[in-house]
């Protein structure tokens, strides 16, 4: 198999002939042995680092690919690139850095692809950012290529006011409200704190990880169930090993990113992101993703694709689960087999498992037990259509994107409280300054202004702590942690600091937001208060955030900085 010269494409040009013996001397000290050199050559991008639990075992997950290659007559290099982690950056100048990881690990991985000849590769994600990232590099370079996810923590657990309750990160966010509230002491802070978080794995609701990593399962860039694995697991261990196996399949078979990203594929992940009820991060993901790829997408598909999809599963942060219980269930399996029976799905798609949606759907025997409550039957759905919604208007006429589930009321009409910053709005909410009724209005926190469009996990969580949660909103030209939940409106766009409408809000203005209609409005004549507007100056002028000021498109075009 490893003799085919095609699947040498990019390491031959490298390592082949006497001229290339510098090279080669290079590869020796690094593992190499002479028969390697007629191998594929496979890298496996791992996120490895000590920043965050999230990442924190791929280490092993990576060496465990790299045995895949291996065994399946290829030679593995591993190579790293960065992670940040958004839990503990949450809420202060680091969070600025978030989004623009993406970028940086998308990059990296091109960089290092590109420069060393890998004729395909593995990339091991475990935090919000690095799955998008992976996917785009996956993209561009269009050479055969797996994601594997890192895959979820498993929840905490803490007994609190006699009750023992099962915790994550969240938990942790929403307990900081509730201390400043009055309702938990700071010994049960500390409990909190000190138990949320048990081990390895990404943050445990149908957060950001866990929607992207199920994303990019449904895209069909990940073997069947890796999406739905615990991240300390043989099941995990498995679907590492069988991803850098399935490396040297595609290339035997000619299959590349570009064949299995289609336009069909994303539909098929937005659908499947929208039944799980999964974060609004997705449609700022997956708009990059399809770009990296030459897809057309736009948030308006979100918009077609959630008046016919259901939302299906009852999982935080909305609802009553942890990702462990859908784990426990039999992943997200049997979650497509229901929508592909539906008529949902395109089942005809290609994915790196060689075979199509249908073929591996078909082949599995997984089904959900009788009596489970995780997810619901497309008959008996939580919400008949999708909870994220793309609402316009005169306060974002390039668009906006809310997560309504329902659960808060479709619509919500308030006076408004404008910060022009997180913190600021952080310290009136925890301070008590918000009231019912109240819109609060965060901005200056958009892509270019921000800049790096921070999520507002510390207010939203700060909201609920309170005892808010149903009777204020808050939006923003930043976006939302996937943990955030209730009345909330990210990503709208023109952003403030390009002069958008959410710019020129004032103190007291009337804001309505109606999800049935998919409408943001305020009664202002806005018209009249830009003629007085000036471009504030950037916070960043040097480094890394003035470049991605500089370069970035808007949210409602992925926030990508490669769009010339």
């Amino acid at each position: 198999m490893c003799d085919n010269p095609n699947m040498r494409e990019f390491s031959s040009k490298l390592l082949d002939g006497p001229d290339r013996a510098p090279s080669r001397a290079m590869l020796y000290p690094v593992g190499f042995e002479k028969e390697d050199f007629n191998k594929p050559k496979i890298g496996v991008a791992s996120t490895w680092s000590q920043v965050t639990p999230c990442n924190f075992h791929i280490d092993g997950l990576a060496t465990e690919s790299a045995n895949g290659v291996d065994a399946a007559g290829g030679k593995s290099v591993i190579f790293n690139t960065i992670t940040i982690s958004d839990g503990i950056s949450m809420g202060t100048e680091g969070m600025k850095y978030s989004l623009v990881s993406r970028e940086v690990i998308a990059d990296s991985i091109e960089t290092v692809v590109g420069c060393e000849g890998m004729d395909g590769y593995v990339a091991i994600g475990g935090c919000d950012k690095n799955m998008p990232g992976c996917v785009m590099a996956m993209a561009r370079m269009n050479r055969p290529a797996v994601f594997v996810y890192g895959g979820t923590i498993l929840p905490g657990c803490a007994t609190l006011k006699g009750e023992d309750k099962d915790l994550d990160i969240v938990s942790v966010f929403e307990a900081v409200g509730k201390h400043a509230s009055g309702e938990y002491s700071d010994e049960e802070l500390q409990l909190v704190e000190e138990t949320a978080i048990p081990g390895p794995g990404s943050c445990g609701g149908m957060y950001t990880a866990n929607t992207m990593a199920s994303a990019i399962e449904a895209l069909g860039m990940s073997l069947p169930n890796s999406s739905a694995q615990a991240a300390v697991s043989d099941d995990k261990k498995r679907d590492s090993f069988d991803a850098g196996a399935a490396v040297l399949h595609l290339l035997e078979k000619g299959i590349r990113p570009r064949d299995i990203m289609t336009r069909e594929a994303f539909e098929n992940a937005i659908t499947v992101v929208i039944a799980l009820g999964g974060s609004t991060n997705a449609v700022l993901h997956l708009l990059a993703m399809a770009h990296s790829a030459d897809v057309e997408l736009s948030i308006d598909d979100f918009t077609e694709i959630g008046k016919r999809v259901p939302v299906l599963a009852d999982l935080k942060p909305s609802g009553k689960y942890v990702m462990a219980e859908l784990v426990k269930i039999g992943g997200t399996i049997p979650l497509m087999k229901m929508l592909l029976e539906a008529g949902l799905l395109h089942g005809d798609c290609m994915t790196v498992t060689g075979r199509t949606v249908s073929e591996n759907l078909e082949n599995s025997d997984i089904e959900y037990p009788e009596g489970q409550d995780v997810i619901r039957p497309v008959s008996d759905p939580i919400k008949k259509d999708s909870h994220l919604r793309i609402l316009y208007g005169n306060v974002a006429p390039g668009g906006s994107v809310a997560k309504i589930s329902g659960k808060e009321g479709l619509s919500f009409q308030g006076r408004a409280r404008v910060y022009e910053s997180e913190e600021a709005g952080m310290t009136a909410i925890l301070d008590g300054k918000i009231e019912s009724g109240d819109v609060i209005v965060i901005r200056r926190e958009g892509p270019k202004g921000g800049p790096g469009m921070r999520e507002m996990l510390g207010p939203t969580a700060a909201v609920m702590g309170r005892g808010l949660g149903d009777s204020v909103a808050l939006i923003t030209d930043g976006r939302f942690s996937g943990g955030s939940h209730g009345f909330v409106v990210g990503h709208i766009t023109p952003e403030a600091f390009d002069g958008g409408p959410i710019g020129l809000l004032e103190e007291g203005d009337t804001i309505t937001i109606d999800a049935e209609k998919n409408e943001i409005s305020v009664d202002a004549d806005l018209e009249a208060r830009k003629a007085n507007w000036t471009q504030p100056e950037p916070h960043y002028t040097r480094g890394i955030l003035a470049k991605f000021a500089k370069l970035t498109t808007s949210a409602s075009e992925g926030a990508v900085t490669d769009k010339l």
